[in-house]
């Protein structure tokens, strides 16, 4: 990320880990389970954001660590993990020695590195040999009803929704990984749902960062394009879809 990201991301910080900080669990949980994280697990996530990730490695027994450029998201993850070391850094250049950890992962993070692969390389670099390398994010949008929102607030503003990156379809963090010199261990497609409670959460959730005048403008679109997603007794319910892939150095 550049200063600019760095600090839109600890701006939204608070607000994007009540809305959005654990909607990646189910990717979360499966990399956890494949990736073998147990009592005495080195384990470092790369972007940990408001360290959700961290706190499931820790009730696991594992020794969390943590780096993200963000400060506001640093903080917030010192917050839920005290015990963790957690440092402020870009994915390109990780603080640890060669071979420290057992398990790097990224979680909806390394898409946002000034150079993934350079990222990557520098997760396997810290991962000891054997260890595991694991990334996850979102699927392409087709699978995402979230895209259904973001498409018609970018009609609205006469843009066109940006099309998928290379890690976002079936294979691409596969071939990411081994491109990289990585063992594909073991891959896959989990649900995501999120879930808003009235408009106002939807909104907000969509729409995160906007300003009072964007909120004003956009909300409605949001709205409207959000109503085949309603369900019974008020609410909504987005269903989305993470890719993730284990591989081994």
């Amino acid at each position: 990320m550049d200063a600019a990201d760095q600090n839109g991301w600890s701006a939204v910080a608070a607000e994007w880990a009540e809305l959005w900080g654990s909607f990646a669990d189910p990717a979360r949980q499966a990399v956890l389970v494949e990736a073998r994280v147990g009592s005495g697990s080195r384990v470092l996530d790369v972007g940990c954001g408001s360290g959700e990730f961290l706190a499931m490695a820790h009730a696991l027994g594992a020794v969390p660590f943590g780096v993200d450029p963000a400060p506001g998201m640093v903080s917030l993850a010192h917050a839920s993990v005290p015990s963790a070391d957690i440092r402020l850094r870009g994915a390109e250049h990780l603080p640890w020695p060669d071979a420290f950890f057992d398990v790097v992962t990224a979680f909806n993070a390394l898409q946002f590195a000034d150079d993934p692969v350079i990222a990557l390389a520098e997760m396997s670099r810290v991962t000891a040999v054997g260890g595991c390398v694991a990334v996850a994010n979102w699927a392409e949008g087709a699978l995402n009803d979230l895209n259904v929102l973001e498409a018609a607030v970018a009609a609205a503003d006469d843009e066109e929704l940006l099309p998928d990156g290379p890690l976002r379809p079936a294979g691409g963090l596969e071939t990411l990984m081994r491109d990289a010199g990585l063992q594909v261990i073991s891959s896959g497609l989990v649900e995501v749902p999120w879930k808003a409670p009235d408009d106002e959460t939807l909104v907000r959730g969509v729409l995160l960062g906007e300003d009072a005048a964007g909120l004003a403008v956009r909300g409605p679109v949001v709205v409207e394009a959000a109503q085949p997603f309603r369900v019974d007794g008020g609410g909504y319910i987005l269903r989305n879809a993470f890719r993730w892939v284990v591989a081994r150095v």
